[in-house]
């Protein structure tokens, strides 16, 4: 039998303990719902105000967790099958520094160290010709029979001229963005979900 599920009601304050890591803050996106707020309160005022989404008891104990760690990998939390929100901790100040990719916080040493980043040394290294881009990405889509959107994993190859790993990736994004719903989510050039294959010089 399935746990049934108490609604939690503002403010979330009396409910929870305080969390202790408050000098991060928090960008939420739930489709065109975005937010960019200062602790777990105000997270989950926010989430709570979304009509699609379910905020408990054991959903919001989980998002303090995660506020509270010192984790600072972004978190998806699913609202039902192939549809989520998402939290980035963040040191940005204001949704346009979040949006200029400013202040965004570094996880390990190896990520302030460009120059010892052999992944990123790969991308940028310089070699015109063809490459092949494999590109796995959550794409946005429409379901019909619901009328209701989706996150759905979509995998992507393409084959095209450029000068060195992360011109392919770049090229690869800037056509899919002119081509899927806007909202779609696209992986780091540095991350698993991009590969890159020198084919060869062009002629």
């Amino acid at each position: 039998m399935p746990r049934s599920r108490s609604r939690v009601r503002a403010p979330f304050a009396a409910l929870f303990k305080k969390a202790s890591n408050e000098s991060m803050n928090l960008y939420l996106r739930y489709f065109d719902n975005e937010a960019l707020v200062h602790n777990a309160e105000e997270a989950l005022d926010f989430l709570s105000s979304l009509p699609d989404i379910e905020m408990d008891e054991e959903l919001a104990e989980d998002i303090r967790s995660y506020v509270a760690s010192d984790v600072y990998f972004p978190k998806r939390y699913k609202v039902r099958p192939r549809v989520y929100f998402i939290i980035i901790k963040t040191e940005a100040e204001t949704m346009q520094d979040f949006k200029d990719k400013k202040a965004l916080h570094a996880v390990g040493t190896a990520a302030n160290k460009k120059e010892n980043n052999p992944v990123l040394l790969h991308l940028n290294e310089e070699q015109a010709g063809w490459y092949e881009g494999t590109l796995d990405f959550k794409r946005v889509v429409l379901i019909p029979a619901t009328g209701k959107y989706e996150y759905r994993d979509t995998h992507f190859v393409a084959y095209c001229k450029a000068l060195s790993g992360i011109d392919c990736y770049n090229r690869i994004v800037e056509h899919l963005r002119s081509r899927v719903d806007s909202r779609s989510q696209f992986p780091s050039a540095k991350g698993k979900n991009f590969k890159v294959k020198y084919l060869g010089a062009w002629k």
